[in-house]
């Protein structure tokens, strides 16, 4: 029975991660009509989206230690007690630091728990990253061919979404441009382009996710 909950957790975390992050892409989609909306309008958008992402964020730290709990209950890894924990620990704490971040938005604070955060999504990426291809490698932990491939494939959406966050961060300053000059050619064109480079870190999160979720629901014998 512990399980099958833990099995029904992580499905619900993929659902409301994938499915909460494909209403910020519409939102997005929607601030970059210029000439549809107003410029408040497109601001009560983009106030919108920030509350929807804060789903998949959320999502997203707790998927870090209740994957290692479904690995573990499943019995395809002794996960350590001591690996657990911090697991737990992290997810948390990481989970903390981004309402906290949210809730204090434009201040000091948020930036330190910003950096923070960053340097945690690094650390646990790198430990999927590790954990798939070592697994990968020499049979071990994970002896199974599709779970080693679900924590390299989780280790890599990490990677791009990281990216997804440094290939955003010129929107601050872009977006007080339109805000303070007005919407025109001169001010939307940069914001434009920096958010068509950031969709395609979108989509390669999107497509990981799908496979990743394949694996696991399938466990196809590779």
């Amino acid at each position: 029975m512990t399980y099958q909950l833990l099995v029904y957790a992580h499905l619900l975390l993929f659902v409301l991660w994938l499915g909460a992050d494909v209403g910020v892409f519409l939102l997005g989609q929607h601030f970059r009509k210029r000439d549809t909306y107003s410029l408040d309008q497109r601001m009560a958008l983009l106030k919108l989206l920030v509350l929807v992402d804060m789903v998949p964020r959320s999502a997203w730290a707790l998927m870090v230690p209740l994957s290692l709990s479904v690995v573990d209950a499943g019995g395809y890894w002794d996960v350590p007690l001591w690996l657990s924990v911090a697991a737990w620990a992290v997810g948390f704490f990481w989970l903390w630091l981004v309402w906290d971040a949210h809730a204090h938005d434009m201040t000091e604070r948020a930036a330190r728990d910003r950096r923070i955060e960053g340097w945690l999504r690094w650390i646990v990426g790198g430990f999927y990253l590790w954990l798939g291809g070592q697994s990968l490698l020499t049979g071990t932990p994970l002896a199974i061919d599709w779970l080693a491939w679900k924590a390299l494939l989780f280790g890599v959406i990490f990677v791009a979404a990281i990216m997804i966050d440094v290939t955003f961060k010129p929107v601050g300053k872009q977006l007080t441009a339109v805000i303070e000059q007005g919407s025109s050619d001169a001010t939307e064109l940069p914001l434009l382009r920096t958010m068509n480079r950031t969709r395609v870190w979108v989509w390669i999160v999107y497509l990981l996710l799908l496979v990743t979720a394949f694996l696991g629901n399938v466990k196809p014998m590779l």
